[in-house]
């Protein structure tokens, strides 16, 4: 099989730059978002744009552990075959944390024929991101990532607590949000991320510190490609995971580390833009939001508003992801919309007429962005559509005011996921069914496993 992939100049344009990489890592997102791959030798880069390295279409299917999941018809069950994978162009980087040196490169997987592979998450996301391209509308995203630094010693010995700030030698222990001295306490491993950003050209435009000690945001500028938008997000996640670890640190993305502190969301801000460039979203100036909103942003959000009961699974894809969700913590629990308010799901930012976008608050950072793009793009799309006109938008606390209840239990949202009438046709009817089975897998052993706190409640009273 040959599939052209503008890259062997790529792959020599990279390897005469840096003639001293040894190995290429060769990064395919799973259905968690969690890269698995191979390590290539550099004379074995080639392949990869060429003739394909060949690797199991089980690897995006796993659970969250690394396991087959038995309940699927993929991995044993049909004998585990490979498929073909290929680099994504302009994805061949230097990465800066390896103890020799080394690059990345993601890579998206095919049948022999050139079709993609429908578990692949890349492919979902070209899937869903058609319905809006043939009408004309491209998608305009930017993605911000909340994170925890953990002190990795302590986490080693069972105790997770927020790292140690190297400069001040002081743990952080209040909420000290939008602080600047957190950021100068922890400016060695900041730097460090930074400077890996520039490497490899991710387009971090800014870092903050969050809503809770040791928690930072880095936001990604926004591009008009959702699949770039998507690759930068997963490797920026990469990134700061692997610095953090030269620096005797972890980099988590859980949705909720600490039951008493603030959880870590994926944000995704969106607008769309015509084929002269306008943006659709824009329209005659709302009093009620102080915004220029126009009928297709009202749609989008419409159908946004329909679509996420069923997308929940999507944007709380595990157990932990449910313990983020409650309410009073800037965290959604309602399928609501408004302003610029914090306590909604889908928040309009001010802007004018040229960034009018949607904010769309409910992913943990802990969330696949392939899929999260494609539930929000599919959503709006529906919307659009449908002509699906939303609930009014709130003014003031979201979570006193009235609007459809999100499932916040993982076998509920997984009820709604199933049983969901819009995402199969975006996504494609396969892979619903493979998510589900696969979550369903994986929730079905979480609930088995003895918890601390059974013993805790359980064990002298019943």
């Amino acid at each position: 099989m040959h599939k052209h992939v503008p890259g062997l100049s790529e792959a020599d344009a990279f390897l005469n730059a840096h003639s001293d990489v040894v190995a290429v890592d060769m990064l395919l997102p799973d259905m968690n978002g969690i890269l698995r791959g191979k390590q290539l030798g550099r004379d074995y880069v080639h392949k990869l744009y060429d003739e394909g390295v060949r690797l199991p279409g089980s690897n995006y299917l796993l659970d969250w552990t690394g396991q087959n999941v038995t309940t699927l018809d993929y991995g044993t069950s049909d004998g585990d075959p490979d498929y073909f994978c290929f680099a994504v162009p302009e994805t061949l980087k230097p990465v800066p944390w390896g103890a020799r040196p080394t690059g990345q490169v993601l890579a998206s997987m095919y049948h022999e024929d050139g079709t993609p592979f429908f578990a692949d998450p890349r492919n979902v996301l070209q899937r869903a991101l058609k319905p809006l391209t043939d009408m004309g509308l491209t998608p305009v995203i930017a993605i911000e990532y909340e994170f925890y630094l953990i002190d990795r010693e302590a986490a080693a010995r069972g105790v997770v607590q927020p790292a140690i700030g190297p400069r001040s030698q002081f743990r952080p222990a209040q909420t000290n949000v939008y602080g600047l001295d957190d950021l100068y306490d922890f400016e060695d491993v900041l730097s460090a991320i930074h400077e890996a950003c520039d490497i490899q050209r991710l387009p971090a435009e800014t870092f903050v510190a969050e809503y809770a000690p040791g928690q930072f945001e880095i936001n990604l500028h926004h591009v008009d490609s959702a699949l770039l938008a998507c690759d930068q997000a997963i490797l920026l996640e990469r990134c700061i995971k692997q610095v953090a670890r030269r620096h005797d640190m972890i980099a988590t993305f859980m949705a909720k580390p600490f039951a008493e502190s603030a959880g870590s969301g994926l944000h995704v801000h969106v607008s769309l833009l015509d084929r002269h460039g306008n943006n659709v979203l824009a329209g005659p100036f709302d009093e009620r939001l102080n915004r220029p909103v126009g009928d297709m942003l009202r749609h989008a959000i419409g159908g946004l508003v329909a679509t996420m009961p069923e997308a929940m699974a999507i944007f709380a894809p595990n157990a932990n992801s449910y313990r983020r969700l409650k309410p009073g913590t800037y965290a959604p629990v309602k399928a609501n919309w408004g302003g610029d308010n914090r306590t909604v799901s889908l928040r309009i930012p001010g802007s004018d007429e040229r960034s009018v976008r949607v904010e769309h608050r409910v992913a943990g950072a802990d969330a696949n962005p392939y899929l999260v793009v494609a539930a929000v793009l599919a959503g709006m799309h529906h919307g659009i559509v449908n002509e699906i006109e939303p609930h009014d938008p709130v003014v003031g606390d979201g979570y006193e005011q009235d609007a459809p209840d999100l499932p916040i239990r993982w076998p509920v949202a997984l009820e709604r996921f199933t049983e969901g009438t819009v995402l199969g046709r975006y996504f494609g009817e396969d892979y619903v069914r493979a998510f589900a089975t696969a979550r369903q897998f994986e929730c079905d052993n979480f609930h088995y496993q003895i918890q601390p706190l059974d013993y805790q409640w359980y064990l002298r009273t019943a």
